[in-house]
């Protein structure tokens, strides 16, 4: 019997709550081995992520995968760089995008595919000021009133 790995593993919780999302992409990861396995126990942390463009290739930062516990001295370092593989019309997509100042590429999550690959949701999003993270709170608390009143 295969497995399947299509459950999220990982998701950046913060950034629906202070972005707002304008275009959301799946790029695959390079990665090493023993942060495949990490990745599988979900010790990773996605919020203090961002994406940049460097020299065409679009690379994730401050990803935080932990060290695999039972790794060697091979074993990976828990912050660098790690590229992302897109398509070339997607990473132009991004660049233009980039090219207005307040825009930026955050992380929404990490997941598996059925083949057993890693694969990052980005977006371009664009930061949300005080007042409207006050307005998704009321909208928030107002479906949850309305979810509870109609199951009463």
């Amino acid at each position: 019997m295969k497995k399947t790995f299509t459950s999220t593993i990982i998701k950046n919780k913060r950034a629906y709550f202070d972005y707002e999302i304008i275009a959301p992409f799946v790029a695959g990861m390079v990665l090493a081995g023993t942060e495949m396995k990490s990745l599988r126990e979900g010790k990773a942390n996605l919020t203090d992520g961002f994406c940049t463009i460097i020299n065409g290739e679009l690379f994730a930062r401050n990803i935080h995968i932990n060290e695999y516990f039972e790794g060697t001295y091979n074993n990976h370092k828990a912050k660098h760089d790690r590229k992302l593989l897109l398509n070339k019309r997607e990473l132009e997509k991004i660049s233009t995008l980039l090219k207005n100042k307040s825009h930026t590429v955050i992380p929404l999550k990490i997941f598996f595919t059925d083949k057993g690959w890693a694969k990052l949701e980005i977006a371009v999003a664009k930061g949300k000021k005080e007042y409207d993270k006050r307005d998704s709170l009321k909208t928030k608390d107002a479906k949850r009133e309305i979810d509870s009143a109609m199951k009463q």
